[in-house]
């Protein structure tokens, strides 16, 4: 017993010696946690540098665009082919993906052989014996008679253009074909395959191993978003967010970017880690200066440097006795797989010996200790290698995602990893060590990276098909020059309806005189009230103006008008104005004062003069009764007479367009047009007496008007109207009416993106085909949402976040569509607003009878002032369509209330004038 335990203590303190002199003798392998946190940074540091485009063509890292823009949502179907050309043999394969409720892939492939003449040989030998092999496949499964989808994964680092383009940026592993770097390698295998009359295929991708590692994964875990291969090579790929990558066009979700890390430390970036063996095995290999980090971690090395150490311990007396075999000199005769099976738990030391001998050495005991430990130290070395790099990539997903802790699934592949006994063990450990704030799930891509080219064909077909029918939505909002014009066009037409006293009935744009004759001079003076009503929110305001300086001082407050005021009766409304005034003067004490007054009244009104308006019909939700066809003013004195608190003089009714007019012409005196693009849309603008038929007198000018909002109620713009439009229309308050403002006004913008986002979810093109119950709410998608996502700062993640407070749970890809949509959206309605504009400053410009034409126009509206594109799309739609009038855009700070104060002004100027005369 005794014996026993002498031995078994001989035997441990013999490993325990031979431990110590191999770590002694490779201490510069051994690499501590401060060391792999300094090389994630470094990483780190690369990747940047890779991603930058003033930075990547000097970076290691290449970083480079896949064009792989979404991983498998589940809804694939077909059936694909797949071309995996790479290690040592050449794979095709079939794979039918059916959906049928549940992910199911079904697998058909044939192994060739890769011989050294093809892949040294002539690159065009090369695709002709890639193209034939296709060929053969085909026809042994009787598929020559389809047309098929095909995806070709090419384990080589290419610069991409677009999914299915790929330039050869350089051999690696044992390939070095002829004619082939630089060159693009779908369009050398489409021309090879062009020599087969029969064969059928679309290449749609052209897929790094790595990226269909992630994909083949990703269809089993939908969480997959990094793709690692540790095999003869190595490489890794991840989602990166499209705002960092500056290679490629656009900010918009994610693509899939293939790093190539194995190039890592080709500058010098890990020179004070690498050693004497790496630096003879580089030296030896078929691309010197290449390839460094690899060398240090993938199968094609790892044989190769434990031989170097070996041979070198040997020479130095520390092993075999100081023995060598003519094996033990002799390149590539220690291969990973022999490291594989001395690293082995319990046979590990008998399969070190078994391999020793067959390198015609005489190992003792300590010698296959001692061996073992060589294999363990650069084994390990390889996985904290990797595992710091794969640490560096999952925090910088973390912190593109702005998340404290991250959940994410890395898929993984190649023969290392697979096969050898204990390294996925040490790699996950690692991993985890230097990212405590990332839940990490390995997956083992069981199928490899060949399904994950057919998976990557069959998202890119999905997409692509997805795409076209999003397209063909959208393209129903592009709106063309000819088209524009012809509402431009329609729009002058109409405007001449309107002011002609036989047509003026039929017309649809109304153009109702104002009988506001002048522009403010700079003479106004004096304190005025004013009401600003036109939404859900009243205004009432002092307004005090001093004569010559052009100083305006302004007091307001505003107060709701509820729903069921602004759907009650007339007397309620008009009653719950007054309570108002009475509650504004007691604020401002000035209960007793007689004022006079301007109400700024944003529905249309026919005028016979500055004082009376009657109501030709509600617009912007209100429905109150007994409105409609009666003197407005007239009701308003009623109500402040049912009061009897106060005696206010109205002096004007002044549309809110023609406020706003006002307001910026009292600062630019050449300002004769106002427009609101808001809640609704409206336009006024200065025209000749001459021309109005429906007012008495030729001279000066009065200001029109146009009421446009209800232009196409005859049916003339239903050519560039859509089935969402009339949806939209349909469910209103006044069905029928008011058609331009329904396609370029804020309070219809909104509900115009919804009914698409229903469509194009039932088409099962978002939101995962599941229609929510907000989604199916009206008037859930405010307009205010489409200028927050269409912001140009705005991050996607952000988009997502104001979707989720809508109850539409999205993707990032959901996320693009719904920005594309509202872009879409708001760009037609700023151009259909610019037409309209056009076609008033032509009408200006012609009736003056000038060839050029200068114009300001005063602007007000949340839809202008708060979306991010809407008024540089109005103004170069204006630009474009009236080239021959220069057109300043105004905005008015101060609304329609003040400018309600100043036509009041105006007006008893002009009494007072007439007075005098």
């Amino acid at each position: 017993m005794f014996a026993v335990h002498l031995m078994a203590f001989y035997f441990t303190k013999l490993k325990e010696d031979q431990i110590k002199k191999v770590d002694r003798f490779l201490y510069h392998m051994r690499l501590s946690d401060e060391t792999l946190v300094d090389i994630m940074a470094r990483f780190q540091a690369e990747m940047e540098k890779g991603l930058g485009k003033d930075t990547n063509p000097t970076a290691s890292v290449k970083m480079l665009p896949t064009f792989v823009r979404a991983i498998p949502d589940g809804s694939e179907n077909g059936e694909f082919l797949s071309l995996d050309l790479g290690g040592s043999k050449f794979r095709v394969l079939k794979v039918q993906v059916s959906e049928e409720g549940k992910q199911n892939v079904q697998m058909e492939s044939q192994f060739y052989p890769t011989p050294n003449e093809i892949i040294r040989g002539n690159g065009t030998e090369l695709f002709d014996y890639v193209a034939d092999c296709l060929a053969d496949f085909m026809r042994s499964r009787d598929l020559t008679h389809k047309k098929l989808p095909l995806g070709f994964t090419f384990s080589f680092p290419c610069r991409q253009t677009k999914l299915e383009e790929g330039f050869l940026l350089s051999w690696t592993k044992k390939f070095k074909a002829r004619g082939v770097q630089d060159t693009d390698v779908v369009g050398r295998l489409a021309n090879a395959m062009k020599k087969h009359k029969d064969l059928d295929v679309d290449i749609l991708a052209l897929v790094n191993d790595t990226v269909g590692t992630m994909m083949t994964c990703a269809y089993d875990d939908p969480s997959c978003e990094v793709g690692v291969i540790i095999g003869t090579g190595t490489n890794a790929c991840y989602m990166e967010d499209m705002s960092n990558i500056d290679l490629v066009e656009g900010d918009e979700g994610r693509m899939c970017i293939n790093t190539e890390w194995g190039a890592f430390g080709d500058d010098g970036a890990l020179e004070d880690i690498r050693t004497e063996f790496d630096r003879e095995l580089d030296l030896g290999s078929l691309n010197p200066g290449k390839q460094l980090f690899e060398k240090m971690i993938s199968g094609l090395y790892m044989g190769e440097l434990v031989r170097l150490i070996l041979l070198k311990m040997a020479k130095v007396g520390l092993l075999f006795g100081g023995a060598k075999s003519s094996a033990l000199h002799t390149k590539g005769k220690i291969e990973t797989q022999h490291v594989a099976a001395m690293e082995k738990y319990k046979e590990g030391l008998a399969n070190t010996r078994e391999i020793l001998v067959n390198l015609g050495l005489d190992p003792s005991e300590s010698d296959c200790i001692a061996v073992q430990h060589v294999c363990t130290i650069v084994s390990f070395r390889s996985a904290n290698l990797c595992a710091a790099a794969l640490a560096a990539i999952l925090t910088r997903l973390r912190e593109n995602k702005k998340q404290a802790r991250l959940r994410t699934t890395v898929g993984m592949d190649g023969t290392l990893y697979k096969t050898h006994p204990q390294y996925p063990k040490r790699l996950h450990k690692v991993v985890r060590r230097l990212v405590p704030n990332c839940d990490v799930r390995f997956l083992l891509s069981e199928s490899g990276s060949t399904k994950g080219a057919a998976m990557v064909t069959a998202v890119a077909s999905r997409v692509q098909a997805q795409r076209k029918q999003i397209d063909k939505v959208l393209a129903l909002f592009q709106l063309t020059r000819e088209q524009l014009m012809g509402v431009r066009d329609k729009m002058r037409t109409e405007l001449e309806y309107g002011l002609k006293k036989e047509t003026h009935a039929l017309a649809t744009v109304k153009m109702l005189p104002t009988y506001v004759y002048g522009m403010p001079d700079g003479t106004e003076k004096g304190k005025f009230l004013a009401l600003d009503l036109g939404g859900t929110n009243f205004r009432v305001l002092l307004v005090k103006i001093r004569s010559g300086r052009r100083s305006v001082r302004m007091y307001n407050k505003i107060f709701a008008i509820p729903l069921e005021i602004m759907q009650g009766t007339g007397e309620e409304l008009f009653d719950h104005i007054v309570q108002c005034i009475a509650d504004f003067l007691d604020y401002m004490g000035l209960k007793g004062a007689q004022l006079p007054l301007g109400f700024t009244f944003s529905f249309p009104c026919r005028q016979t003069c500055i004082d009376k308006g009657t109501l030709v019909g509600w617009t912007k939700g209100f429905k109150a009764t007994d409105c409609e066809g009666e003197d407005v003013v007239d009701m308003l004195r009623e109500a402040i007479r049912r009061r009897n608190e106060f005696d206010l003089d109205i002096v004007a009714i002044v549309n809110d367009t023609v406020g706003t007019m006002m307001t910026c012409g009292y600062e630019d005196p050449n300002c004769e047009i106002g427009l609101i693009a808001g809640t609704g849309s409206n336009a006024c603008y200065m025209e000749e007496m001459r021309n109005i038929e429906l007012v008495e007198g030729d001279t000066g000018r009065m200001c029109i008007n146009t009421e446009w909002g209800a232009f196409g109620d005859n049916g003339c713009i239903d050519d560039i109207s859509t089935q969402y439009d009339k949806e939209v229309d349909e469910g209103s308050l006044n069905s029928g009416k008011q058609r331009y403002e329904k396609m370029t006004s804020g309070m219809y913008l909104g509900e115009i993106v919804r009914q698409i986002l229903i469509d194009l979810t039932r088409q099962g093109l978002l939101f995962r085909g599941h229609i929510s119950e907000r989604l199916r709410t009206r008037g859930i998608f405010e307009t205010k949402f489409l200028s927050q996502i269409e912001s140009d700062r705005l991050a996607l993640l952000q988009v997502r976040r104001i979707l989720q407070q809508l109850g539409l749970d999205s993707t990032c890809e959901d996320s693009i569509v719904v920005k594309e949509v509202c872009g879409a959206v708001s760009r037609r309605a700023a151009q259909l607003c610019g037409a309209g504009m056009a076609a008033i400053v032509e009408k200006r410009r012609q009736d003056q009878g000038l060839k050029h034409f200068k114009v300001t126009v005063g602007v007000d509206g949340t839809l202008y002032k708060l979306h991010p594109h809407f008024s540089r799309i109005l103004q170069e739609t204006v630009k474009d369509l009236a080239p021959q009038c220069d057109v300043t855009f105004m905005l008015s700070e101060d609304g329609s209330g003040k400018g309600a104060a100043l036509i009041t002004a105006v007006a008893k100027r002009l009494q007072q004038q007439g007075k005098e005369n």
